[in-house]
């Protein structure tokens, strides 16, 4: 069994990797599906040398079926269908204590900081098992977990049914948080410099501006009777992106920052006082958001085979990346069945 593995100097390699038993508590998965994410281009890119220890099998938004448990296991069977969130936490922080064990201080993210799931075979934790219905795809429900993502900022935003609200960035999760958004009863507008991007949004039912061409702040007023939007939702990671979206928030409006920024970017903290906005951080998910995001897919509320544009043999990982890292694909799925 060959695994993908990330070596460093920006470099993949196919190499061998260790069947772990399930031992106590912890369950064995057939991986089939597993997603690449910005994070693992991060770390392909060398961004995060300093976090995680090479070399490292990547990947942490994933389907598969248990393999076999281990003792003191209850509750699964061999062929049950599961995804994994992929994160395990001290439970005596201060985080912790506080009951904020995703935010905990020695948190463990599963597919950075221990061996991930792009490979046939992966143990991990049972309590990270999160249940698939049977009639949902496993290709599809390898977007579990960014969809919690997006169920997770979406939750902490307070959106309400009937509220409009600004999607800034029409990537994978941008893309997520408007279709949450949406099956949530609020109206969305995304804000996406990519022609293709805005042509997907689009397909979806979303009204998509180039910010680059259009009078954002004008779109805005005109679509809010001048008030702006109750909430927004900044996924792009630019700094132009952040500018621009504090502007087209209402009185006591509300900002969800949800990209991870490569360097602190400058905010109109006049803006956030003269309107007395909110900033929130959302950074992973909780277990109610990974099941929500279950539910979702199953019924049909995120369009996986719209979002999804490419599935590649394990064996082709390195093409795989280069397709995403080129932007010419959205979302692609690495088929970890074949034992690469």
């Amino acid at each position: 069994m060959r695994a993908a593995w990330y070596v460093g100097d920006g470099r993949l390699a196919l190499r061998p990797a260790e069947v772990v038993e399930p031992g106590s508590g912890s369950v064995q998965i057939d991986v089939a599906f597993t997603g690449i994410c910005g994070t693992d281009l991060h770390i392909l890119h060398g961004a995060m040398d300093g976090r995680v220890t090479l070399p490292a099998v990547l990947g942490h938004e994933m389907s598969g079926t248990v393999r076999a448990i281990g003792n003191g296991v209850s509750g699964w069977s061999a062929g049950d269908p599961v995804t994994v969130m992929p994160l395990a936490w001290c439970g005596s922080c201060p985080a912790c204590l506080a009951g904020a064990s995703s935010l905990c201080h020695d948190l463990n993210f599963i597919g950075i900081d221990s061996p991930g799931s792009m490979q046939p075979v992966w143990t991990v934790p049972a309590v990270t098992l999160v249940r698939l219905p049977a009639e949902l795809r496993l290709e599809s429900a390898a977007l579990a977990e960014p969809t919690a993502v997006a169920v997770h900022d979406v939750r902490r935003s307070g959106l309400e049914p009937g509220d409009r609200t600004v999607v800034v960035g029409g990537g994978p999760i941008g893309l997520l948080i408007a279709c949450v958004a949406q099956a949530e009863g609020a109206d969305v507008l995304l804000l996406e410099p990519s022609s293709e991007r805005r042509a997907i949004a689009a397909a979806l039912g979303f009204r998509a501006c180039d910010p680059r061409a259009e009078d954002v702040e004008a779109v805005v007023a005109g679509w809010t009777g001048g008030a702006g939007v109750p909430v927004a939702f900044e996924v792009s990671g630019s700094v132009a992106g952040l500018e621009g979206v504090i502007p087209l928030l209402a009185v006591h409006g509300r900002l969800v920052v949800v990209a991870i920024y490569p360097t602190p970017p400058p905010v109109n903290l006049f803006r956030v006082f003269w309107r007395e906005l909110t900033l929130i951080g959302a950074r992973v998910y909780e277990r109610a958001d990974f099941e929500r995001a279950v539910e979702l897919l199953a019924a049909g509320s995120i369009p996986a085979d719209t979002l999804i544009s490419r599935v590649d043999p394990l064996a082709d990982v390195e093409a795989a990346f280069a397709a995403l890292d080129s932007g010419t694909a959205l979302k692609v799925l690495l088929d970890c069945r074949d034992g690469a």
